[in-house]
């Protein structure tokens, strides 16, 4: 294993062995490997770069290093600047995966399940991407979820930045018989007051995190933003859930010669109405 201590040296290290696999706390990695799905030919550990195990501010944004652990982004400090961000790495799995799973790691992974994702899609958070020579690049997390922009294989995620909006924010999620601690739906909500608007990201029922824009929007236009945004009626609520919930699983559609088709499973109902609860209470929550 390479030991670099910095993205520099790792980039450099990756281009030099393009067979090789980054790794940081190695716990999505090492379950691959267990399972017989990846034998990596070598590995470029991340631990030992101090650069990415840490947050600066940077014109009302923090700039979150891809090295920081779930235990670190779970504490106090840290809640108090991304509080469903926090709260998703608490979240996250029990203490040994808290403590040697990372930021980067989660999103790299782009595992479904990764609690982090809604929080970084809802946030609109964008990568810091290191490459080859010190070339830095920035793309929409989203982008890379969804597969639209891919990392070369000399470049690593160095740094996420999350703008702060000094606004509530809540991340819940439901968990199953999956494993522990892992999610079968998460939702996370973000109030923006400066732009008036609501985010809300689904994540664990699609390959990346969802986002029903215009249920968020409906939202967002019944709210008092020049007021101290009071709790909204359980009517709105009610319907906010169902909203989004009917947006990220919707009915299936007629076929095009008419015929009716098949109703949803009892499973995915249940889901719907799963998902349908999250962002009610997600968005309540916010708002008191």
């Amino acid at each position: 294993m390479t030991l670099p201590a910095s993205l520099d040296e790792a980039v450099a290290a990756l281009a030099a062995m393009p067979a090789a696999v980054p790794v940081a706390g190695g716990t999505d990695l090492m379950a691959a490997v267990n399972r017989g799905l990846l034998r990596p030919a070598g590995l470029v550990g991340l631990g030992r770069i101090n650069e990415i195990r840490g947050w600066q501010y940077q014109d009302g944004h923090a700039l979150l290093g891809a090295g920081l652990t779930h235990a670190r982004m779970g504490r106090p400090d840290f809640a108090a600047l991304i509080p469903a961000l926090a709260a998703a790495a608490r979240a996250a799995g029990p203490p040994q995966i808290r403590n040697a799973g990372t930021l980067g790691g989660n999103i790299a992974s782009a595992a479904p399940t990764g609690d982090a994702l809604p929080v970084l899609a809802a946030l609109e958070a964008t990568l810091v991407i290191a490459g080859p020579e010190g070339a830095r690049r920035e793309i929409p997390v989203s982008h890379l979820l969804a597969g639209r922009e891919l990392l070369a294989p000399a470049e690593l995620i160095g740094h996420v930045r999350v703008p702060l909006l000094h606004a509530p924010q809540v991340f819940l999620k439901a968990t199953g018989r999956t494993g522990p601690g892992r999610a079968t739906a998460s939702v996370a909500v973000v109030l923006d007051p400066a732009r008036r608007g609501v985010r809300c990201a689904v994540g664990a029922i699609a390959p990346m995190p969802l986002r029903p824009l215009e249920a968020e929007r409906w939202i967002a236009s019944l709210i008092d933003w020049d007021g101290e945004r009071a709790a909204l009626a359980p009517e709105a609520l009610n319907a906010f859930g169902e909203y989004v919930a009917a947006a990220c699983i919707p009915d299936p559609v007629p076929a095009a010669d008419g015929t009716e088709p098949p109703a949803l499973s009892p499973a995915v109902l249940h889901l719907r109405r799963t998902v349908a609860a999250l962002a009610r209470r997600a968005l309540g929550r916010a708002l008191s």
